[in-house]
């Protein structure tokens, strides 16, 4: 088959020369090289670590059991000893400096408030006195300075047959009464008419309105109601009326 071939291509390619390879020659194939291998050494064998024996000790025998009785029986408090407790160090303050005390003088005793004595109640007057008629008031003193012209007591003083200048008018200036004996060693008064309350000392509670008394020493007293209220009251002017004439007419 080989040969036909070849004789069908040396006529197709006349000029070309062809050559027939051999089958049987063999191409001998290089062999690859062989790397070197290093040889496998094996790993040496571990030592075993056999641990030393622990020595055996043996349990000590059990306590023999106590009799029941001392179970219960609780120690003795002389055997209980607490431990002494640690000292603790005490620090000293320091010392604190004196000081000074000024000496303390006794204050002063407050002063006992006593009432002024009657003796003393300031009054003023206007008139003379030659029958010793006394008028005593409380009012203010510009009223008080007005009073001698009042109609209603010039027409009570004409009633007794008398007239201001036979009287002396008194305005006490104090809420305390005046002093019947200050008005005695004063004035020389021998009867009296108070028109308004606690106006003189020793009749303050003895006496009623409109009742005329005699006080000590022969002096006449007639207390009244204020001026102001009397002049506007009719059945005030009547009562003081009956009591002037009981004083005065009788």
């Amino acid at each position: 088959m080989q040969e036909a071939n070849l004789a069908f291509f040396q006529e197709f390619y006349a000029n070309v020369t062809l050559y027939t390879v051999a089958e049987e020659a063999s191409v001998a194939v290089p062999e690859p090289a062989l790397e070197a291998v290093e040889p496998v050494v094996a790993p040496a064998p571990k030592a075993e670590v056999v641990a030393a024996p622990v020595p055996v000790t043996p349990a000590p025998a059990p306590a023999p059991a106590a009799p029941a009785a001392s179970l219960n029986r609780l120690p003795s408090l002389s055997q209980l000893k607490t431990p002494p407790a640690p000292a603790v160090p005490v620090s000293t303050p320091p010392p604190t400096p004196a000081v000074p005390v000024s000496p303390v003088s006794a204050a002063p005793a407050p002063p006992v408030r006593t009432a002024p004595p009657l003796t003393e109640t300031p009054f003023t007057t206007l008139g003379s006195n030659p029958n010793g008629l006394l008028i005593l008031v409380r009012m203010d003193p510009v009223l008080f300075q007005r009073l001698p012209r009042n109609f209603f007591l010039n027409n009570l003083l004409k009633a007794i047959r008398l007239v201001m200048e036979d009287v002396v008018l008194i305005n006490v200036e104090s809420h305390l009464p005046v002093a019947l004996s200050t008005l005695r060693q004063k004035l020389a008064g021998k009867q009296i008419i108070a028109f308004g309350k606690n106006l003189l000392d020793v009749a303050v509670h003895k006496t009623q309105l409109y009742e005329p008394v005699l006080l000590v020493g022969d002096a006449a007293y007639l207390p009244a109601a204020e001026i102001e209220l009397i002049e506007e009251d009719n059945s005030r002017k009547k009562l003081l009326w009956q009591a002037m004439q009981r004083m005065f007419l009788s």
